[in-house]
């Protein structure tokens, strides 16, 4: 078992930035990958930024690519998530999610989730 636990969300205006946290407590050692999803309401959960953990590498989601960063965070055995230059589309529940499968790119694909944490951008 894997718990997630995310942080960092808030309200902010447009252009502005945000840094989200997760931290990961129990069986963590056999993690393939590790992402960031978002949803709004009405609309279906998205995958936005994945780092996997062989050997670092990272993807994101067009709509996000050139202003969110993801990166390990090793103390706390999870990926952070900074996000610049926001819109207001950028609006959601912001969650860290977790597998031990090979594929690391669907909800369906993810084994553990966290509660989620709530951004807002206004303009």
């Amino acid at each position: 078992q894997v718990q997630l636990v995310e942080s960092g969300g808030g309200s902010v205006q447009a252009g502005g930035s945000l840094r989200l946290s997760c931290v990961a407590s129990g069986y963590t050692y056999s993690i393939h990958c590790m992402g960031w999803f978002r949803q709004a309401p009405g609309k279906e959960r998205e995958g936005i930024a994945f780092i996997y953990s062989s050997d670092g590498s990272v993807s994101y989601a067009d709509s996000v690519k050139g202003r969110f960063t993801i990166a390990q965070d090793n103390g706390k055995n999870a990926p952070y998530l900074q996000m610049n230059s926001l819109k207001p589309e950028d609006t959601a529940m912001y969650y860290c999610a977790a597998t031990y499968n090979v594929y690391c790119a669907r909800p369906r694909d993810f084994n553990y989730w966290g509660q989620g944490t709530q951004v807002t951008v206004s303009s």
